[in-house]
């Protein structure tokens, strides 16, 4: 039979794996959704070497994973009285770790679509201005900014909706299990 250690750290693999999937779920690497698993397993902050020795990969990619974590507001540089080396914590709380991951997601998209959308209206403002429209033409012209319009009003809500998730006014509406 296999020793107690080894069931606990398979066991302990199996639980940073499904982290992984569903850090995935939200368009972020398995590789980050991993590191993710280890610190958060950990519970307490961890260097660059402690991480790269656990996941089994250089410094150097260790030190990319963990910056795409702090841009993704996964992961978070401390400072501790007597270390040296930069130390690295994520938020151990579900709820904060899913609103991070869905904002971050849709702001790129938001950022991304709005520029594509304004400057879509932009060229078919320069058409209309351009010259004479025959009725079909501009018909075909007006449903277009309207399907514009609809487009940036989406986006809009979106990102309000961004916003009621980092305010915390969700909780308000759906309840946080330890607040029922």
């Amino acid at each position: 039979m296999e020793n107690l250690e080894n069931q606990i750290e398979k066991l302990e693999n199996q639980v940073v794996e499904k982290i992984a999937d569903n850090v995935y779920t939200f368009g972020v690497s398995k590789t980050v959704g991993r590191v993710f698993g280890i610190i958060s397993l950990n519970r307490d902050p961890m260097t660059l070497e402690q991480l790269s020795e656990a996941m089994g990969m250089s410094k150097m990619r260790m030190s990319q994973v963990v910056r795409e974590m702090i841009e993704l507001n996964l992961a978070e540089k401390v400072f501790m009285k007597g270390v040296r080396k930069d130390l690295v914590k994520v938020e151990n709380d579900y709820y904060q770790t899913f609103i991070a991951l869905f904002t971050a997601n849709w702001r790129k998209t938001i950022s991304k679509s709005r520029l594509h959308e304004h400057s879509l209206y932009k060229k078919l403002l320069h058409l209309r201005e351009e010259g004479v429209l025959n009725a079909e033409l501009e018909a075909q012209l007006d449903n277009l900014l309207v399907e514009i319009k609809g487009s940036l009003d989406y986006l809009d809500w979106i990102s309000r909706l961004i916003e009621f998730f980092e305010s915390g006014e969700i909780f308000k509406h759906v309840p946080k299990a330890e607040d029922k």
